[in-house]
């Protein structure tokens, strides 16, 4: 996977400006963010499977573990087969030398991931 630093949004635009700038993501320089999993294993909940794979962001490649929650269906409005996926996880942005001169106090260095993601069947 991977997704383009410009697209934050946030709701705010001075913040998202602020996230853009080379005090955190730096997006001129660093446009990109991808993740490939290398790790892939059903867990005993249902539906649920254990992901681990290197995350590249800010220039900087590290190991990330997430959670995925998937699920299968007929969207009620199209009728087409959906997959459903609800991946969560955590991260250190200080691993990633993301916002290196923010203190914690205003900018937590433990980044919550919660991403819902949904599959159309053509």
């Amino acid at each position: 996977m991977s997704a383009d630093a410009n697209s934050i949004f946030t709701d705010n635009e001075r913040r998202d400006a602020d996230l853009q700038s080379d005090k955190f993501f730096d997006v001129a320089k660093y446009p990109t963010l991808s993740f490939k999993s290398f790790y892939f294993k059903k867990t005993k909940a249902a539906n649920t499977y254990f992901v681990k794979g290197n995350l590249t962001m800010h220039g900087v490649t590290k190991p990330v573990a997430l959670t995925v929650v998937a699920k299968t269906g007929v969207n009620p409005m199209s009728k087409k087969s959906i997959a459903g996926f609800k991946i969560t996880g955590k991260l250190k942005r200080s691993d990633f030398g993301i916002g290196s001169g923010v203190p914690t106090a205003i900018v937590s260095d433990e980044i919550l991931i919660d991403c819902n993601a949904e599959f159309i069947k053509k």
